[in-house]
């Protein structure tokens, strides 16, 4: 294993998340390359002084120069499988040592219990592809189940718009914000803290029905309509493990303030 000094870092997905992440990034003197899969989105990247690359994994071309950094940070929703073994391949040749994979915590089952990273997961594209990284021994990986995102304009006032009723109201909200996502990033890479899995989650979990009400009417909305369904699923995602691992206190971590 390689051990230069890891201060370059390439961001696969440079949209809601991964902007702000490079951002946040470029002010602790690391240098950033991140990628789009819109020409448009280019000029943007390269103002902000992050080298910009279009990056399509499904496309199999070669990423040499993107992937010639220290970490290499994936935030995209892709889920095709083939792609990301293209792309696994590529890093295996390249200078990357250590990756972030940021998945997501509908990986696991609405079991009506509260969920760890001990809890078996379901079998779909995204935990097949984490697996990917997790037996690859070329380099270290580090895998974030992110719940629900929100902040700035990604509001919950603005979700379940045009009438449509709110399932599960009985249920418990599993989110988190954005800047405890970027923060939580930047602990793992400060602290050298790689090979293993993460749920990422605020530790405050009021049912569906008290978030989105209070969510709606503090953005001057209508009280939401809610499904009345007769079966009671839910999952509570804990975080106890990032929390005791990394030392790590939420900034955003309460859900009905937010």
């Amino acid at each position: 294993m390689k051990t230069v000094a890891m201060r370059n870092v390439s961001i696969l997905g440079c949209g809601w998340l991964g902007k702000s992440l490079a951002i946040s990034l470029l002010d602790e003197g690391y240098s950033l390359k991140g990628s789009t899969t819109r020409e448009e989105k280019l000029e943007l990247l390269q103002v902000n002084n992050i080298e910009p690359f279009i990056i399509d994994i499904s496309s199999f071309e070669e990423f040499d120069d993107f992937l010639q950094s220290d970490i290499l940070i994936i935030a995209i929703t892709s889920k095709d499988i083939d792609g990301f073994e293209n792309l696994i391949a590529q890093i295996e040749n390249s200078s990357i040592q250590k990756v972030i994979f940021i998945s997501s915590t509908s990986v696991y089952a609405r079991l009506n219990k509260v969920m760890t990273e001990e809890d078996e997961v379901l079998k779909t594209p995204l935990t097949a592809i984490e697996n990917l990284f997790r037996e690859n021994t070329f380099f270290e990986t580090t895998i974030i189940r992110f719940a629900g995102l929100f902040g700035d304009e990604r509001h919950p006032s603005n979700w379940f718009k045009n009438g449509r009723k709110i399932p599960q109201p009985k249920g418990f909200v599993n989110m988190i914000h954005k800047e405890d996502c970027i923060e939580i990033i930047h602990e793992i890479i400060a602290q050298n803290c790689w090979n293993e899995i993460f749920n990422a989650c605020s530790n405050h979990h009021p049912t569906r029905r008290e978030f989105y009400i209070m969510a709606k009417l503090s953005a001057d909305f209508e009280i939401p309509e809610f499904e009345e369904n007769e079966g009671y699923e839910w999952k509570i995602i804990s975080s106890k493990k990032v929390q005791k691992v990394l030392g790590y206190k939420f900034v955003h971590d309460d859900l009905l303030n937010i």
